[in-house]
């Protein structure tokens, strides 16, 4: 049976990606139809505010206007993640800290730089220092870009912070205006299911029965169709990611306010607090691990981190089921977002993994239910190797700190929290520098660069490979290069702000 009629049940951030990818991919199939039904009663989490550099192709693909998804999302420029705290205070200092910057160095500069830095026991410099200019860049709050640059090109790598909610109704509005999208707000109160296990209809209560061949579960923690409807089962990672909890806040700004070009990912005692300044506020999110502070001390903590800035703000508390679908597509359903699982947001993984699934879904998106069988397995394999490596990931940044100060870092230390895969990188990566083919699949959602950053950020302890006498002197001649781009790019490029206020008032080139 031809497939013609496929439904995407829930909106915010992750239905409407979904319904622009699909939308946009449908659009070229004569007598398909895509509807997203939307509940007028369920408010998104809109938390997720964060992005990483691949998201400006998805808008540019989109056909949205870089501008004026600027003007309407409230958004900044996201150059790095600058987490403090995450080491040993007492052997790094207070306040210590490390970036993982967007911007990826060449190859030659990857290797030999590091190689460097490992042998260079007098550096005071870190190794993201040593590879990229975008760390003077960020630590001087400068933006990526000019205002001379045209749409989603910029001197440096870089991704956003946004208002989730407003990015939602901009992505609504692109999908129905440019992809024939329809939008039905309505609860969905019943799923009927065939007799073979499939998905036959929704039962809604203003909208009556609504009958599609293929259905998207964008639908949030409720997960109404992978879960209440399909029973897939879940797969809990909480003991290997030990965070279960967050509190979340937003911040007023003022106007004139710096604007870090980076997410803060502050570590405290159980967890780390996210703060990420968009153009009129601030989101803060205090995420930590109930089992290891109770709600109350993290009410503390959130007050004291804030200061006077808390004023009269109440706090939302958000318990985090942490782990993910044990199948992602089963049937005629395909979970995206929440509805496939949640991971702590530490490296902007919610609103990635979306992308990423959507992307990959629309590549072989299905014509006929004869094709599901196969196309399911094909899903359900890379999404799996996809999160399975992101939750390695996470736990990288966990499992080398060498913070020992209260019981969750030493429990994250734990051989039992870590997995098999992570633990045989980490046993190589003692002996050797990390390389390329060390990151073999395709469904590798963090690569090679994301992993130096964070293991040498956090001065993890490979052994350093010798260095010629020809290598230390080009190395050494990098250097100076760097130090001299360093401070073009510091006289080129401008305040973040500024140039923020600039793009809202006068626009970008067209791309």
């Amino acid at each position: 049976m031809n497939i013609k009629k496929v439904a995407i049940l829930g909106g915010g951030t992750a239905g409407w990606l979904a319904a622009n990818h699909i939308g946009k991919e449908l659009l070229k199939r004569k007598g398909v139809s895509v509807t997203l039904i939307e509940s007028p009663d369920i408010p998104p989490i809109g938390v997720g505010e964060g992005t990483v550099p691949d998201i400006r192709n998805t808008l540019k693909s989109f056909g949205i206007r870089e501008d004026e998804f600027i003007r309407q999302c409230d958004a900044t420029f996201k150059q790095s993640i600058k987490f403090v705290n995450w080491m040993d205070k007492k052997k790094h200092g207070e306040g210590n800290f490390f970036h993982h910057l967007f911007d990826v160095p060449s190859p030659y500069d990857t290797k030999h730089l590091t190689q460097y830095w490992l042998n260079d026991k007098q550096t005071t410099k870190s190794h993201a220092q040593f590879l990229s200019s975008q760390h003077a860049i960020c630590e001087a709050g400068l933006a990526p870009k000019n205002i001379t640059n045209a749409q989603y090109e910029g001197e440096l790598a870089y991704a956003y912070h946004f208002n989730a909610g407003k990015f939602a109704q901009l992505l609504a509005c692109n999908a129905k205006d440019k992809f024939s999208v329809s939008h039905v707000h309505t609860n969905v109160t019943q799923v009927k299911l065939a007799n073979d296990g499939t998905i036959a209809a929704l039962m809604t209560d203003s909208e009556g029965e609504l009958e599609f061949d293929f259905y998207i579960d964008c639908s949030g923690f409720e997960s109404l169709l992978i879960d209440k409807a399909l029973k897939v089962p879940f797969i809990d990672v909480s003991d290997s990611l030990l965070i279960n909890s967050a509190l979340v806040v937003q911040v007023p700004t003022k106007e004139d306010e710096d604007i870090p070009p980076y997410t803060l990912a502050t570590a405290h005692q159980a967890g780390w607090i996210w703060d990420i300044a968009l153009t009129n506020r601030r989101g803060v999110g205090f995420v930590y691990s109930n089992n290891h502070m109770t709600d109350e001390q993290a009410h503390e903590k959130l007050d004291r981190y804030l200061g006077a800035s808390k004023q009269d703000l109440s706090y939302r508390k958000i318990p985090m089921r942490v782990g993910y679908r044990k199948k992602f597509w089963h049937k005629n359903c395909v979970a995206l977002g929440l509805a496939q699982g949640f991971l702590e947001p530490l490296e902007a993984t919610s609103i990635l993994l979306t992308d990423f699934s959507a992307k990959f879904l629309t590549l072989r998106f299905p014509s006929s239910t004869e094709q599901l069988e196969q196309l399911e397995t094909r899903f359900n394999h890379a999404m799996g190797y996809a999160w399975e490596r992101t939750i390695d990931f996470i736990k990288l940044h966990y499992c080398i700190s060498d913070r020992t100060d209260s019981a969750f870092w030493v429990a994250n230390k734990s051989d039992d929290t870590i997995s098999e895969p992570l633990k045989e990188k980490l046993s190589l990566w003692e002996e050797f520098i990390p390389v390329r083919d060390d990151f073999f699949s395709q469904f590798e959602v963090f690569y090679l660069e994301n992993f130096l950053f964070v293991l040498y950020g956090m001065h993890f302890n490979t052994k350093a490979p010798p260095c010629t006498s020809a290598e230390h002197e080009h190395c050494l001649v990098r250097l100076q290069q760097r130090a001299e781009i360093d401070q073009y790019l510091i006289n080129k490029l401008p305040n973040h702000r500024a140039l923020l206020d600039k793009i809202k008032q006068y626009g970008l080139q067209s791309i």
